[in-house]
């Protein structure tokens, strides 16, 4: 969420100027604009003291001299506003205590969700953000509903032994400041580059023809995506050319309804609403012309002729092999399979047995078969003996 400050890589001399600088806190999560007096000799990129309520706080300058003007206009913050002061450069000290405040900040998370459980209370706390000189903390939350945190302030500043901040965010900001990695494949642009938040709906998803598929469409932080706004004005603005009331078209052979748009290649696909298995791409000027002669009570006589006539090249030529090549046959060794199961049963595995032999103790199929058939006759003759009234058990 850093900003570029272009002109001063340029090397050309401001002319409204001004005293006023933009400062980032915690690689850009937090942001304030102070009076620099030009007696320190501050530029952009330097780390600077600044003063705050309770102490001085260090970040760095991002912003200086007239883009700071534009980005008070930007955020609806009037220069009469801006009360505090940079104090000096930062030193080697004040970056150490910078260093050790950032290293105090995930233990403190960590307490503040526990103490924030043990309450019973509906929020959720997302981050941790102490000041330069270690004597302020700003705990930031998100919650649905509106929250009491009179008692947790109290707890809070008990465990962590500084003054304590209550401030809360949505989830974009949420996710913003947690960061990620996104559906692209890329880190999140709201913790990235993007500095301020567009409201986005479901009308930017029809106008770039995309499914609405609230799972596919919402980014990390449960919200649509932001991306969604980045191509619309392109889209809005080739949306121009296509005719707005064209959904029908009246033709000789039928009535033409309009299924899909491609907009990048200027066509509009038909179908006839008796036989929908036929699909005409048409150019957008053709349906212009379509349209007017449907308006003067005229009636083309097909939409095949007014389509756009695609032919398809083949790279690649492929020769008719069949019979060309012949593949070897599988050959199946069921003898040899039957074999060494004989062998394994009888003997082992270091014994075997002759071709056509039986090892002892074992039987062939042909025995085994006669057996259970013979089984089954006597059990029938036993069953038939019972039934009759002078049988022998």
């Amino acid at each position: 969420m850093s900003t570029f400050d272009w002109l001063s890589h340029l090397g050309i001399d401001d002319s409204y100027s001004t005293d006023i600088v933009e400062v980032s806190f915690k690689d850009g999560a937090s942001k304030g604009f102070y009076h620099a007096p030009a007696a320190l000799g501050t530029y952009t990129g330097d780390y600077v003291a600044v003063e705050t309520k309770n102490g001085y706080n260090v970040g760095c300058i991002t912003l200086s001299g007239e883009l700071v003007r534009l980005q008070l206009k930007k955020k609806n913050v009037k220069q009469a506003k801006v009360t505090e002061n940079v104090l000096r450069k930062a030193n080697a000290r004040d970056l150490e205590k910078m260093h050790e405040a950032r290293q105090l900040e995930y233990p403190a998370l960590v307490k503040a969700r526990a103490i924030a459980r043990t309450n019973h209370v509906n929020m959720k706390v997302t981050d941790v953000e102490y000041q330069g000189d270690c004597r302020k903390a700003t705990i930031y939350y998100t919650s649905d509903e509106r929250v009491d945190f009179r008692e947790l302030v109290r707890q809070f500043s008990h465990q962590l032994r500084v003054k304590i901040e209550m401030r809360q965010i949505g989830p974009r900001q949420e996710s913003g400041r947690l960061g990620g990695m996104g559906s692209c494949g890329r880190e999140l642009c709201c913790s990235t580059w993007l500095s301020d938040f567009q409201s986005v709906n479901t009308a930017a998803a029809r106008y770039q023809n995309i499914a609405i598929n609230q799972s596919k469409l919402s980014g990390q932080c449960g919200r649509l995506k932001c991306c969604l706004n980045y191509e619309l004005d392109t889209y809005m603005e080739a949306l121009e050319a296509f005719p707005k009331k064209a959904d029908k078209l009246r033709t000789e052979a039928g009535l033409g309804i309009l299924i899909k748009t491609d907009i990048f290649k200027g066509l509009m696909y038909y179908t006839y609403r008796e036989n929908r298995g036929l699909l005409f791409p048409i150019p957008v000027d053709k349906v212009h012309e379509i349209l007017a002669l449907n308006r003067q009570d005229q009636k083309p006589a097909d939409l095949q002729t007014f389509q756009v006539v695609t032919e398809t090249k083949d790279d690649f030529e492929y020769e008719d092999v069949t019979g060309a090549v012949e593949l070897p046959a599988e050959k199946r060794r069921r003898k040899s399979k039957s074999k060494n199961r004989r062998r394994k049963k009888g003997g082992g595995e270091g014994e075997s047995t002759p071709t056509g032999a039986t090892p002892q103790g074992s039987s062939s199929k042909g025995e085994r078969k006669g057996k259970s058939t013979s089984k089954r006759r006597n059990n029938n003759r036993r069953r038939r003996s019972k039934k009759k009234p002078g049988g022998k058990e």
